[in-house]
């Protein structure tokens, strides 16, 4: 089963709208600079926290790059949690094209 992704260049604007963004990066990075609004589940706690997944609306992942949010939606596709959105190009991505971010542990 393919997942579905996106560019940084589309989440901008469904981050104005609102969209739930779950960012699995690890705590230290999360907190030095995140997408505003983005909560924080580390990747090697997606499983225990699949419960910050499940909505009816889409659910975008994001990471550094684009890998370990990658892999948070194979381990979610493979538990039956079927509505995220990889977000390729990550936060880098998102800080590339001169986009907001946020710092501390808070999602804004």
């Amino acid at each position: 089963m393919a997942i579905n992704e996106i560019s940084v260049n589309e989440l901008t604007s469904l981050v104005e709208n609102g969209s739930l963004v779950v960012d699995v990066r690890e705590p230290d990075e999360y907190e030095s600079g995140h997408i505003p609004g983005a909560i924080l589940v580390p990747l090697s706690t997606v499983l225990e926290n699949s419960g910050e997944f499940l909505s009816e609306d889409t659910v975008y992942v994001v990471c550094r790059s684009g890998g370990r949010s990658m892999q948070a939606c194979e381990l979610l596709h493979d538990n039956g949690i079927v509505n995220v959105v990889n977000v390729a190009g990550g936060t880098m991505g998102w800080i590339g094209l001169g986009n907001e971010i946020v710092t501390g542990e808070h999602p804004s």
